[in-house]
């Protein structure tokens, strides 16, 4: 047996409890606090928790804030204020400001002689037309690249305002917003189900108040007509309802050329069964799908690239693809459609 195992079989019967019964009570405070978990750093716990209470004066009576504000405030004004190290003298450092005047002038030789009327020109131009010259010689630093470009391919003065003028931002005349969508969607639904042939293109974006019922009643319309060539349901908050709405009428229809689903609330449920509807529509030759309300997973952008492959007749996809391998499967699959056709 090793020194250091024999030094511990001393301390192994040894009796804790009778060592603690013969402890005095000051022995058992020290124990107490030396035993006592502490974390200084801890900012989660309360400041009484951070370190051991060391406070053997008992308390002379419960607190008064008022009367310790006031003590606070009457030491601060007691309390001497701290002298300065260096004291203000008001004494002034430094050299002080001179003027220069003005320089030397140039030898002769240096001096640049122009002709006379060119000699009267610039001495009665204005700021603005010697803005201008300088301009056309290149100094381009003068003007701002508009002003430049105006000066030099037309013969007019474009800054009005002088050399020392402050570069301001160009005037650019408000667009007005988009009229909102004029389409009766109620008149639409009724051509519809009529089947007319002079509507070919159904255009309801940006329509945020149609419902949900009326949007698949507008799809199963879709399913038996035979003229219409072209579906928009862009911003129209169709949801994964109108999605599916949306497959049975691309399992249906044989006459849809176009069908635009962008900017909606489709989630990856709703795609996948879109997708899966495409193959059943031979006529069908542009899809958008892009920017819906939330991403759609790995599995959905393999669905697309494999609906791409399989469908010949689809020439236009748009969507932003966020994985490199279905992007290429698409970017390949579109050419091939495009160059078959």
């Amino acid at each position: 047996m090793t020194p250091y195992r024999q030094e511990l079989e001393k301390y192994r019967d040894i009796d804790e409890d009778k060592i603690l019964q013969e402890l005095s009570p000051e022995e058992l405070a020290q124990l107490d606090a030396e035993l006592a978990e502490m974390d200084p750093e801890n900012v989660l716990l309360p400041a009484g928790l951070r370190q051991r209470d060391q406070t053997q004066k008992s308390p002379t009576g419960p607190l008064d804030r008022d009367a310790l504000l006031q003590h606070l405030e009457r030491q601060a004004l007691e309390a001497e204020e701290r002298q300065d190290l260096v004291p203000f003298t008001g004494e002034k450092k430094g050299k002080p400001f001179v003027p220069k005047g003005p320089g030397p002038e140039l030898p002769r030789e240096e001096q640049v002689t122009l002709e006379p009327e060119l000699e009267e020109a610039l001495a009665n131009a204005t700021d603005a037309e010697m803005c201008d010259i300088a301009a056309i010689l290149g100094m381009y630093t003068l003007m701002s690249n508009k002003q430049y470009y105006d000066a030099i391919c037309s013969g007019n003065i474009c800054n009005t305002e002088g050399i020392n003028s402050v570069v301001q931002p160009d005037r650019y005349r408000p667009v007005p917003d988009e009229p909102p969508n004029p389409t009766d969607v109620a008149e639409t639904l009724r051509r519809l189900q009529d089947n007319d042939p002079a509507l070919q293109d159904v255009n309801l974006n940006n329509i945020k108040d149609i419902p949900v019922p009326t949007l698949e009643a507008i799809c199963e319309a879709i399913q038996t007509n035979t003229h219409v060539r072209s579906l928009s349901l862009v911003a129209t908050r169709s949801n994964d309802l109108v999605a599916t709405a949306v497959a049975a009428m691309l399992e249906q229809n044989r006459s849809l050329q176009s069908l635009n689903l962008e900017s909606n609330f489709i989630t990856s449920a709703g795609m996948l069964r879109v997708l899966a509807a495409v193959g059943h529509c031979p006529t069908l030759s542009e899809l958008r799908v892009d920017n819906q309300c939330q991403r759609f997973g790995d599995s959905v952008e393999m669905a697309m690239a494999a609906m791409l492959e399989q469908c010949p007749s689809l020439l236009r996809f748009g969507y932003t693809f966020t994985l490199q391998g279905p992007r290429a499967r698409a970017a390949a699959a579109l050419t091939r459609n495009n160059e078959l056709r």
